[in-house]
């Protein structure tokens, strides 16, 4: 009796059972040898799939990184998209799988040995052929948009060059279970779930937060500089924060991000985010809190002195990671004119790459911003600097790139005294630098602005600047922008003059009002390693009265070892 039962029991057992099968797919490009290759699983079980990626094995994921699975229900024509992270949340999205796609029959061929059907249609521009068999009596599709087609997909082919061919098929008994997670998580539209996937990879580090810099009676600052605190230099008109910064893989892209509105200010003023190095006897922040007695001092034939502006053996420039400009007055002063078909922006926004200067942003850094103005409201600014990845391992590998700051005329402590650069009308700025055994990749990076408010003045006469190396005229650039009239909605006080301009029309040396200054390049490869010199020279315009032109250049070497 109890063997009759076990014989019932297992021929029930073995009539539920049905055929479960593992499929692999290989993406590549058509004749390219050793072209990059990706490899796809899917899972079938009655009606579901389950699609995975096979990549290499993350071993150590960076920080945002999700275990990401699609599923596809045939019997309730949908597709879901599951992202799991290491901190147990789980997200999903629905979607409907035939909503945006349209094929048409192409015919028969035969394809990889099985009687195929292909289909064909138009994807953002890309032609999509795909050829679908119903010989193995089941579907399954490695690409979940194309699950509206019946079968298993056998061969898909992007712009006829790139290929997803079926490389496996396993088929093995499995008891009637489901695919498809009963706890999703919390259900996001696909949108929201892209969107989810790509800010939790992003690592933001807030440095300033809508903090103020205007001109005001501060107290002076001596001392170490804290951690995690803002303080006010140069009557307010300079923060630094101390900040311990992580270590990022080089395969992270850094950008520095600004949002600055006026906070009563309302003309167009020089601004710039710097590191201030502290590897050598002597740092800018010794101009900060002990006085600028206490930066070195070039002095000019035109009988001025110039303060911490360029590199010594025991002193190093600040590092400039953003030059950019205040707009005349968005935010605070949008109320204040109105112009027909214009519509003010509530802040100005700069973002610019500053991954070449990854080295001066890890560890024990000091971050400073500056915004020259003599007004008690000033302006309000926020910075972060935002990490993102290239690659979702997290690897210890040593940074490879190297910044060494050679001059930097910004004169951002302006309010405690630091004179313009106004040097370049007498002499030219001279730095030495030493290129490294095993140095590659050397170049200069270059930043320049002329300034000069007047008819006359550099600010609205292109001058070229020429770079001399080891005594040799090697580069020249003339800083010039001409686009200024694509910002006039970030400029609501700017001049309107009787012929429709705008004083923030106007071309500039290198600037415009509302926007950063990009940095150019030079190549320095043809130097030796050893022991060099550097000269920049600028015809910078005379004297008219009281008004005068001054030239914010800073130099910054780069190298990878």
């Amino acid at each position: 009796m109890k063997q009759n039962l076990l014989i019932i029991i297992s021929l029930l057992l073995s009539a539920t059972c049905f055929g479960q099968h593992y499929l692999t797919y290989q993406s590549y490009a058509k004749g390219v040898e050793g072209g990059d290759t990706s490899f796809v699983s899917v899972n079938q079980v009655r009606d579901q799939l389950k699609i995975k990626d096979l990549g290499d094995e993350v071993q150590n994921p960076i920080p945002g990184y999700a275990e990401t699975v699609t599923f596809v229900d045939y019997a309730n024509d949908s597709i879901f998209t599951f992202l799991k992270y290491a901190d147990e949340s789980f997200y999903c999205s629905q979607t409907i799988h035939n909503e945006h796609i349209t094929f048409t029959e192409e015919g028969k061929e035969k394809v990889l040995g099985y009687d195929c059907t292909k289909y064909k249609t138009s994807i953002n521009s890309n032609t999509i052929e795909v050829w679908m068999t119903n010989d193995l009596d089941f579907n399954a599709t490695p690409m979940a948009n194309y699950a509206c087609l019946k079968g298993v997909m056998i061969r898909c082919a992007r712009n006829g060059n790139y290929i997803t061919d079926l490389k496996e098929v396993k088929t093995q008994k499995a008891m009637p279970i489901d695919l498809i997670p009963f706890n999703m998580g919390q259900r996001k539209s696909s949108r929201e779930l892209s969107q989810i996937r790509k800010d939790k990879l992003v690592i933001r580090i807030p440095v300033f937060t809508d903090d103020q810099i205007h001109f005001a009676n501060y107290e002076p600052f001596s001392g170490e500089i804290p951690f995690d605190t803002v303080i006010h230099f140069s009557s307010g008109s300079v923060i630094v924060k101390r900040m311990n910064l992580q270590d990022f893989p080089e395969h992270y892209q850094l950008f520095a991000e600004i949002h600055q509105r006026s906070n009563g200010d309302a003309y167009d003023r020089t601004a710039s985010i710097f590191v201030i190095p502290t590897e050598k006897t002597k740092s800018f922040a010794d101009g900060l809190t002990q006085g600028l007695e206490a930066l070195p001092v070039f002095k000019g034939r035109d009988g001025k002195e110039y303060q911490g502006i360029k590199a010594e053996n025991d002193y190093l420039p600040p590092v400039e990671l953003v030059r950019f400009f205040t707009s005349f007055g968005v935010g605070h002063f949008n109320d204040r004119v109105q112009i027909d078909g214009l519509t003010w922006l509530d802040e100005n926004y700069y973002k610019q790459e500053v991954t070449e200067l990854a080295d001066r942003l890890r560890g024990d850094v000091l971050i400073g911003a500056f915004i020259g103005n003599y007004d008690g409201g000033g302006h309000k600014l926020s910075l972060d600097i935002v990490a993102y990845p290239g690659d979702f391992e997290w690897n210890e590998e040593p940074c490879h790139s190297h910044s060494e700051p050679l001059f930097n005329t910004c004169n951002v402590m302006e309010m405690a005294g630091q004179n313009y650069g106004r040097l370049f009308l007498t002499d030219t700025l001279e730095v030495e630098f030493d290129i490294p055994e095993g140095a590659e990749n050397v170049r200069l990076r270059y930043i320049s602005t002329g300034h000069g408010g007047w008819d006359g003045g550099d600010e609205f006469n292109p001058k070229e600047n020429a770079i001399f190396v080891d005594g040799q005229k090697s580069f020249t650039h003339t800083p010039w922008r001409c686009d200024c009239a694509t910002f006039r909605d970030q400029n609501p006080v700017s001049g309107n003059f009787w012929n429709g301009v705008s004083s923030s029309d106007y071309s500039r040396s290198g600037w415009c009002p509302g926007t950063a200054t990009n940095p150019v390049y030079f190549d320095l490869n043809y130097l030796k390693p050893g022991h060099h010199t550097m000269r920049i020279a600028i015809p910078q315009g005379e004297d008219e009265g009281e008004s005068f032109s001054h030239w914010m250049v800073s130099g910054v070497l780069l190298y990878e070892k």
